[in-house]
């Protein structure tokens, strides 16, 4: 257990002091990260390199400017469907072009993360309710799935609409080429498995790594070459952007890169990609951010603003260098953490480890199977829907597992932005069917009082989602040390976001200050037995 007193130095000074530490969590990241990279990067329509190239950027630099302490910035899964969709939209039959379209999107989008970051617009994650944000994660999820399965298997499906490859799964499953099939399907087994090993010598790999080990040595029994077998996507790029069944890379880096082209600017896909890549990429990024904090063993908080600032100058420079847009994402950062990490060298140490690995190794890379990196990219599309994540939103309402699966649907049959905005929609129409004023929906009333060492923060009428970010702003600026009483009794409806808000404002203020709070007011009506479900409150004047 980390010494509360002892806090790590950053720096030029924190890397003298921890650099042994922070080298070998960089290490095991770099384990991790180097699969990972090259199948999102393929997942997405990008070139294998692409992937490489925002890993070792998130590394060398945004580790340097970013707000956290121990995370990875990096490709991350949730972003597949949204930079799929955008080479597509924008391709006009040439992936290659399309690519190079979304590369422009890509950094317009940072320069918007800039911006946000710049003007403290880090806490607008919270406008969006959880419920949404998981159906969101949920959809991506069951979409990548419905593509990458096909390729795991070695089958092409003879439709590329959501529902249709979803489908043709069973029937990929019984015309599966058995070398291919083999590599995916014992990879994707292995997947699953292997977090139940995590106490045993052998669990300390990364199962990424297994995978990756287990593809290239069966690959190779099988005698399969790069023009062994294709998949059927004669209609893309050939040798950048779909290579036949071993992953396709430069032997030598500076042919990793691509420039952007802005000549589709002005049109409207160009904006609905760039849009759709700003608001997914920032909303997983301060999620992530936010949930690795908690993970820290020393208790350090993350600036969420200048995060964002720093993710977004890493897409910005990512994007004219060819790169995929980047997060803060947590698989990774947790790894990071459990392998000892100290400070953010860490995150700079994978990133230069990976560098060095691409340059002296690429042979390595032009082994892997694609099946292998199918597998992986299955596995993430499930960890994002599996039933566990749809019973633990059934546990905090009904109404919320109505808005979770609303969103989900709406996001397959749209698209992102669309799925995401109506999922909202329908949330404030719930609020106002259960009686929330028009005017308060949008405006929180609350006053606070401050009489010695008590603080009282009264609540009157509604809290929701979409008017709370004002209280947010008050309260975290409230001293530390005090008594702080957060007064529900003349308060109407307590949405499930405000509730979970206050309940890590609690954890995080006991921690950081040593102070003391408290909820009060009775609930006339609450939604489940879960702590944190949204309540109808009693009017009164009870007085603590």
């Amino acid at each position: 257990m980390a010494n509360d007193t002892f806090i790590p130095k950053t720096g030029i000074s924190g890397l003298k002091e921890n650099w042994r530490n922070d080298l070998q969590a960089g290490f095991f990241v770099f384990l991790i990260a180097l699969p990972l990279s090259l199948g999102i990067a393929i997942g997405s329509g990008f070139p294998p390199s692409a992937g490489i190239i925002t890993a070792i950027i998130g590394g060398l630099l945004v580790s340097r400017v970013n707000g956290s302490f121990i995370v990875i910035n990096g490709p991350a899964g949730g972003l597949i469907v949204v930079m799929l969709a955008a080479v597509q939209s924008l391709s006009d039959g040439d992936m290659l072009s399309g690519y190079r379209y979304t590369l422009a999107a890509i950094m317009i989008a940072g320069l918007f993360q800039v911006i946000m970051g710049r003007y403290k617009l880090g806490s607008l994650s919270s406008f969006f309710p959880a419920p949404v944000v998981h159906g969101m994660l949920a959809a991506m999820g069951i979409s990548i799935i419905a593509r990458q399965a096909h390729v795991m298997l070695g089958v092409a499906p003879e439709s590329d609409s959501l529902y249709s490859s979803l489908g043709q799964i069973p029937s990929s499953l019984y015309n599966a080429t058995p070398e291919i099939a083999t590599i995916g399907l014992v990879s994707l087994a292995i997947l699953f498995i292997w977090p139940y090993l995590k106490n045993t010598p052998l669990g300390k790999i990364p199962a990424p790594l297994v995978v990756l080990i287990w593809g290239m040595v069966v690959a190779q029994f099988f005698g399969i070459q790069h023009d062994h077998i294709h998949f059927g996507q004669a209609d893309l790029h050939e040798h950048l952007i779909a290579p036949p069944f071993l992953v396709d890379i430069p032997a030598d880096i500076s042919q990793y890169f691509y420039l952007p082209d802005f000549s589709k600017i002005l049109t409207f896909e160009f904006w609905m990609a760039t849009l759709s890549i700003c608001l997914v990429a920032s909303l997983e990024s301060l999620l992530s951010a936010t949930a690795a904090e908690k993970l820290d063993p020393y208790k350090r908080p993350t600036d969420l603003d200048q995060d964002l600032q720093a993710v977004g100058i890493g897409n910005v420079i990512s994007g004219f260098l060819g790169g995929l847009p980047m997060i803060a994402e947590f698989v990774r950062s947790s790894a990071n953490v459990d392998n000892g990490a100290k400070t953010g060298w860490a995150n700079f140490f994978h990133g230069a480890i990976l560098l060095l690995f691409v340059v002296l190794f690429p042979h390595l890379i032009h082994n892997i199977p694609h099946a292998s990196l199918a597998a992986l990219l299955v596995y993430i599309g499930y960890r994002r829907a599996t039933p566990q994540v749809f019973a633990n939103i059934l546990a905090i309402g009904r109404d919320q597992l109505f808005l979770f699966v609303v969103t989900i649907l709406a996001v397959l049959e749209t698209n992102l932005l669309v799925g995401v905005f109506f999922g909202v929609f329908v949330k404030l129409i719930l609020h106002l069917a259960r009686g929330v004023w028009l005017s308060n929906m949008f405006k929180i009333h609350f006053t606070i009082k401050e009489e010695g060492n008590l603080i009282r923060i009264n609540i009157i009428g509604s809290a929701l989602f979409s008017n709370f970010l004002p209280l947010k702003k008050a309260v975290d600026e409230l001293p530390l040390g005090k008594h702080i009483i957060f007064d529900f009794s003349k308060g109407y409806l307590m949405d499930h976001s405000i509730l979970v808000f206050i309940d890590e404002f609690i954890t995080r203020y006991i921690r950081n200050g040593g102070g003391s709070c408290q909820r009060i007011g009775h609930a006339l009506e609450t939604f489940s037995d879960h702590d944190l479900a949204v309540r109808l409150m009693t009017q009164d004047d009870r007085k603590s």
